[in-house]
């Protein structure tokens, strides 16, 4: 039998693919799932939600609680609110970009759409992933977590909170003040170089959320260099355990 698993990764890896079991390592979004049961969140914010993939696979591994995803890209806020609509505990916000203040910005829009970023992107980024590169600009709303957040909070909410701003967490932190002492969690996109202009690296976020009461929890493989095998971007889980 071994064997026959041997042969059987073999040609898998060969034609570029691979084959896990569904569990907490590799698959990381079943590790999400256990930490999420672990503080028993049921309201999870997803800030920077694209067209609602990572949402729909979160779905699909087994989290039933409230979704509010939040997305300011035209073509992609139309795709996710599609997608969202055929799911009854699933809110998709006005588009909107998530930031440091109430008003409106510039988002650059990349190529791939998830690389869009307010902030300038970085040659380190581009040429990692050529695909990346941005080819438009929108104007798009503007607003501080903190004042939307109440919207959907109740007093019985275990809020988890996943950021994925290519660049702008800072920015996100800096309006979420009031909204993270309601959290019981969150995960956030950490650069380990910089990507975007004026970009705040790891050690800076891990530190600020350890001053705001929560672990660092767990690490997650993000965006690699193809051409290097360099960790550009990893995946960070925080909960806040007493």
């Amino acid at each position: 039998m071994q064997y026959i698993k041997a042969q059987v990764r073999k040609l898998l890896h060969q034609s570029g693919w691979d084959l896990y079991r569904l569990a907490s390592s590799p698959n990381t979004f079943v590790q999400l799932l256990k930490c999420l049961n672990l503080v028993e969140a049921n309201l999870f914010f997803d800030i920077g939600a694209n067209d609602g993939y990572f949402a729909q696979t979160l779905r699909s591994v087994g989290f039933t609680g409230h979704i509010v995803s939040f997305e300011p890209l035209t073509e992609a806020h139309s795709k996710l609110s599609k997608t969202a609509a055929r799911d009854t505990n699933w809110s998709v916000h006005s588009r909107i970009a998530i930031g440091d203040r109430d008003g409106e910005t510039e988002i650059n829009i990349a190529g791939n759409s998830v690389s869009s970023s307010v902030l300038p992107m970085l040659e380190a980024h581009s040429s990692a992933a050529v695909e990346s590169a941005y080819i438009a600009s929108e104007s798009v709303p503007l607003a501080r977590l903190d004042s939307i957040a109440e919207k959907y909070l109740q007093p019985d909410s275990n809020l988890f909170i996943k950021i994925d701003t290519q660049g702008y967490e800072w920015q996100v932190l800096d309006g979420a003040k009031e909204t993270l002492k309601r959290a019981m969690g969150g995960l956030c996109e950490l650069s380990l170089v910089p990507l975007y202009e004026g970009q705040q690296l790891w050690r800076d976020i891990i530190d600020r959320l350890e001053t705001e009461g929560f672990t660092l929890w767990a690490i997650q493989k993000g965006f690699t260099d193809p051409r290097t095998g360099r960790s550009l971007q990893i995946d960070a889980i925080f909960l806040r355990i007493d």
